[in-house]
């Protein structure tokens, strides 16, 4: 089974690139399932109704979130399951929409694809994981094969996360700090792991967003709105194959490309 997940689009710069490859990388790689991350493409913040359908029209097969899930128009989308758009599952039950789907598609053995927050520096939420040690055997009734985003902000949570559960789930991939790491890598009882895919948007940017402002910021310490730029956009992401009978990862390869390099036959 291979599997694509694309990390955080950010604006419209990520959701074009996005829109531009995904398709093409789902051929070339032969995808059986994508998944993407989508909590930034509103703007940054938040994801409308016309994001996620351009991102399923072009692919996804799931939509991922974070901590920007509950922002701007996203609650709309979060209720129609036909957007197949997650929210973190650990996030209080009284939210709006789900935390994990089971994909199945015909020929292909299903896939559970879970979404969960970590809460270092970010909101005090349920602990994600307890909250698996309680999801985890509801999963493995449907399917072996389970698919985590572990939206967080420290790189030692999503480690620690990824270590608990090794060889319980087919993968753990960070999402949330924008910057892909190069510690992609197949922990000892077969789960793939990377501290963090990276993003799909502008990359003459501060996390996508203008440079000029994001410094600003920094030097003044004023609240400044964060403007998204367009520079240089590229789409970031890991292809992730896994063994059909035992559900374990055999491989866990980055993606970073920009238009250019993905015409001229480089996929990663």
């Amino acid at each position: 089974m291979n599997i694509l997940f694309i990390g955080d689009i950010v604006a419209q710069a990520g959701l074009d690139i996005a829109c531009n490859l995904v398709p093409g990388l789902i051929r070339d790689l032969a995808v059986d399932y994508c998944i993407i991350n989508g909590e930034n493409a509103d703007m940054g913040k938040g994801i409308r109704r016309k994001d996620a359908e351009k991102l399923l029209a072009n692919g996804a097969d799931v939509i991922t979130g974070g901590n920007h899930s509950f922002q701007k128009n996203s609650t709309d989308v979060l209720k129609n399951q036909l957007l197949k758009t997650l929210r973190p599952a650990n996030y209080p039950p009284d939210n709006p929409g789900i935390g994990y789907m089971i994909l199945n598609k015909e020929n292909k053995n299903p896939l559970a694809v879970l979404n969960l927050q970590g809460r270092a520096f970010l909101p005090s939420i349920d602990c994600p994981f307890r909250f698996m040690d309680t999801i985890l055997p509801e999963l493995k009734e449907q399917t072996k094969f389970i698919f985590v985003d572990f939206h967080g902000e420290a790189t030692a949570e999503k480690q620690a996360f990824a270590w608990d559960f090794d060889g319980k789930v087919s993968a753990v991939v960070g999402t949330h700090t924008h910057v892909q790491t190069a510690d992609n890598r197949i922990l000892p009882k077969g789960t793939a792991y990377i501290s963090d895919v990276g993003m799909t948007g502008a990359a003459n940017s501060v996390i996508g967003m203008d440079i000029d402002t994001a410094i600003k910021r920094f030097r003044t310490q004023q609240l400044k709105y964060f403007k998204t730029t367009h520079l240089n956009p590229r789409i970031n992401g890991v292809l992730v194959k896994i063994n059909d009978q035992t559900a374990k990862a055999s491989s866990i390869e980055r993606i970073n490309l920009n238009r250019d390099e993905y015409a001229s036959g480089k996929n990663s």
